[in-house]
């Protein structure tokens, strides 16, 4: 079944990305192999473009206002396999390979999301073995 969006292109399999009033579209990374969320930020169309032709994850930063290559000072490149578009075509999801060893987060951790927070009692966080 076709959606209103896909269906107000006339085509389904036309990519049409739906970029917030910034020009921004939200893109997590998430390991190619095993599934586990890497880190999110933000692309705009130069950023998304960049990250097609080079095949490294190419963001854009926010507070600096300009892109950024995932890796480009720490050397922990974000190599992308597939880029999935969700059914809004307003989120994309970048399936990617790191080095071995490497690290998705600027703290040196593997992933970004390295701490959960706790469902009962007080709001706090704790590390995720």
């Amino acid at each position: 079944m076709s959606s209103a969006r896909s269906a107000s292109t006339g085509n389904p399999e036309l990519f049409a990305p739906r970029f917030d009033a910034q020009g921004l579209i939200p893109a997590v990374a998430v390991d190619a192999g095993t599934g586990e969320v890497l880190m999110t930020a933000y692309m705009n169309q130069e950023a998304l473009e960049a990250t097609r032709r080079t095949k490294k994850a190419t963001f854009y930063s926010r507070s600096r206002q300009e892109l950024w290559v995932k890796g480009a000072t720490s050397g922990n490149f974000l190599v992308v396999e597939e880029i999935r578009v969700d059914c809004d075509q307003d989120c994309l999801v970048l399936r990617v390979r790191l080095p071995k060893g490497g690290a998705a987060c600027h703290t040196g951790e593997r992933s970004c999301f390295y701490r959960k927070l706790s469902l009962d009692g007080p709001a706090e966080l704790e590390r995720i073995a």
